[in-house]
């Protein structure tokens, strides 16, 4: 693998082989009661190597990147190591953020019809795992991504508690994950689209 960037991060350790693509820098809010509220901070971490994955997109502005669903497709298809994590800003409970997650994954998998009873099945285990959870501020839920396989795990960090963990085997759930965050005009935050389009450009370009 490439060396690694140098980064200061929690999960430092665990990605020492990977690139910071993006950090705090993506926003995911919700509407409640007509309030605009900022929940969570975004960042993304990929394996260096995701650029050779990437060069038909090569000399691409970082608009034309932004612009282009093709591009992330190739970003979400391409066999490396990603991590998605999440730092929480407003605090949230575990329901709240389970149902935004069950939603948005549900409604991306029935419209491609692949919302199937072991799709259902699935999705009700991720929500389970992050029912009885409550984030404070700073609390962290990261996704991680493995080269080549199709699942996911999900890690939950607490204050004061041991990471609690998850892993989703369903490979069409841990697809649909990937699109929520990575998915270009399909994804949660524009702004994390537009940061990772812009930082992958520069990359693309050397």
């Amino acid at each position: 693998m490439s060396a690694p960037l140098q980064i200061n991060f929690l999960l430092v350790s665990v990605l020492r082989a990977l690139k910071l693509v993006h950090e705090n820098k993506g926003i995911t809010d919700m509407e409640i009661h007509f309030i605009h509220v900022k929940f969570y901070s975004i960042g993304v971490y990929l394996d260096t190597e995701v650029v050779s994955h990437l060069q038909q997109f090569k000399g691409k502005s970082a608009k034309e990147l932004e612009e282009n669903d093709e591009f992330f497709d190739a970003l979400i298809s391409a066999p490396v190591e990603k991590f998605i994590r999440l730092v929480v800003i407003k605090e949230i409970k575990g329901a709240q953020y389970g149902v935004q997650i069950e939603s948005s994954v549900r409604d991306r998998l029935a419209a491609e019809d692949k919302y199937e009873d072991e799709e259902e099945e699935a999705l009700e285990k991720v929500v389970e795992f992050f029912q009885s959870k409550y984030f404070k501020k700073h609390s962290a839920i990261t996704y991680h991504f493995p080269a080549n396989s199709a699942t996911a795990e999900i890690v939950v960090t607490l204050e004061g508690k041991e990471d609690s963990k998850y892993v989703i085997e369903n490979a069409n759930v841990v697809e649909a994950i990937k699109k929520w965050y990575l998915g270009g005009s399909r994804a949660v935050s524009s702004t994390t689209i537009n940061s990772l389009a812009s930082t992958l450009s520069v990359e693309l370009s050397k």
